[in-house]
């Protein structure tokens, strides 16, 4: 049985039709597990984060932190550049709503962004150590080997909040600088990750 779209075959006898379902490529998993950090390094355990692709995708699954309360954070560095210090800047805003359905809210959050800063920047809030609480989420990296623009990216993060929130984080910004970044790092502000996945896509 095939599927047609605006009398385009998409599928035809259980088969992709040429030409579909080649535009996002897996590239590499990582598995935390009492890790420091999960760093994806261009040229390094087969992670292609270069000028391949125009737009990388980092996925999470459930990335729980060993000790509570922590904040998820990324950097990045120049490509033969150390230290993860690349000049950024972001801005910041969520969502949240708590379990015993007696507080919401949704604004910036000036206290999470930089500007002009070399800090490893926040994806989350406070995720929680409880057994059942983790964070998962997406972001996108841009062009990132670019030697002209600087290298915007966007994120989501879906969190269960250590008091007891579902919060949702917004992040968006750049790095201001025109060395190609073909190195990114992830971790919590204190503590190790201590499980979770994150999944490294390329985009044509």
């Amino acid at each position: 049985m095939g599927l047609i779209s605006n009398g385009t075959t998409v599928f035809d006898a259980g088969s992709m039709a040429s030409g579909f379902g080649s535009s996002m490529v897996f590239i590499k998993k990582l598995t935390a597990s009492g890790s420091a950090n999960l760093t994806f390094h261009n040229g390094t355990s087969n992670v292609i984060l270069d000028s391949t692709y125009k737009e990388y995708l980092f996925t999470f699954k459930n990335i729980h932190p060993a000790t509570n309360a922590q904040e998820f954070l990324f950097q990045g560095n120049a490509a033969g550049g150390s230290g993860f210090d690349e000049t950024m800047t972001t801005t910041v805003f969520n969502a949240n709503h708590n379990e015993a359905d007696s507080d919401t809210g949704l604004g910036y959050v000036g206290g999470s962004d930089q500007a002009q800063g070399t800090s490893f920047q926040k994806l989350t809030r406070s995720v929680g150590a409880d057994a059942d609480q983790s964070c998962c989420g997406t972001l996108h990296l841009f062009n990132p080997s670019s030697t002209t623009f600087v290298k915007h990216y966007i994120s989501t993060f879906q969190e269960a909040n250590e008091g007891d929130y579902s919060m949702n984080v917004f992040t968006a910004g750049y790095f201001n600088t025109t060395s190609a970044i073909d190195e990114i790092q992830f971790k919590f502000a204190s503590g190790n990750i201590d499980a979770g996945d994150i999944c490294l896509y390329g985009i044509a």
